[in-house]
């Protein structure tokens, strides 16, 4: 019997997960790694993150594949709140790798500064907190995270679950004792109805960091372009 992705890398049976036509990188949860194509998070490609609300352990989740990035840079662009530098050294990410990109209310100055960042290929993650994304504006994000391999993950609000994406992976995170419920909202392979717990470890729920702590450093989204993009 031929197996369809022998025929083409984007082609799979509906009863199995599709190998992945990108690289991946591991979760670093074995629970959630089976889940996904190709094993692991994509890579030069947008993954689509619906929370229900910030401060869940969106984070936590994407720790252990941002640990794994080494001193390659990770961009915050328009977080909800300030990082405190303490609690992501607390989850091994080193201060002097993050850059927190501020682009003040216009989205067109946040999606310029996404596009620059994913087309540089200079970092090595790009997480972009957003309300409300037109579909177009996606697929032009998606287009440009092609253009590398970076770690690109655009956190929404659960509400946005609705709409159509063109990420080939998107996971809703909704709290749970000890950890998160990751529903597979979108993923190429066969439909999965019942949320997957991961439980993220005491250790990292229990820790706090002071608010005294200087953040990463800030830059509008119109004056990154020297320091990032060749």
């Amino acid at each position: 019997m031929t197996h369809p992705e022998t025929l083409h890398p984007s082609l799979w049976r509906a009863d199995q997960l599709a190998q992945s036509a990108t690289r991946c990188m591991d979760t670093g949860f074995a629970a959630l790694s089976a889940q996904l194509p190709g094993g692991g998070w994509p890579l030069g490609t947008l993954i689509d993150l619906l929370v229900q609300q910030h401060g869940i352990g969106e984070l936590r989740l994407l720790q252990p594949a941002l640990a794994a990035l080494g001193k390659r840079p990770i961009v915050l662009l328009q977080p909800p709140h300030a990082p405190q530098a303490l609690a992501l050294a607390a989850l091994g990410l080193e201060p002097s790798q993050l850059l927190w990109v501020r682009s003040g209310a216009r989205e067109s100055d946040a999606l310029w500064a996404a596009e620059q960042i994913l087309r540089s290929g200079c970092c090595g993650a790009l997480l972009f907190w957003q309300k409300q994304m037109r579909a177009e504006t996606l697929r032009r994000l998606h287009l440009a995270a092609q253009s590398g391999e970076s770690l690109f993950c655009m956190l929404r609000p659960l509400a946005a679950v609705r709409e159509a994406s063109p990420a080939p992976l998107r996971l809703s995170l909704k709290p749970a004792a000890g950890g998160v419920d990751i529903g597979f909202v979108k993923r190429r392979g066969p439909q999965r109805d019942t949320p997957l717990f991961l439980p993220l470890t005491p250790a990292l729920l229990q820790r706090h960091a002071p608010l005294d702590r200087s953040t990463p450093a800030t830059a509008a989204a119109r004056s990154i372009q020297p320091t990032l993009v060749n």
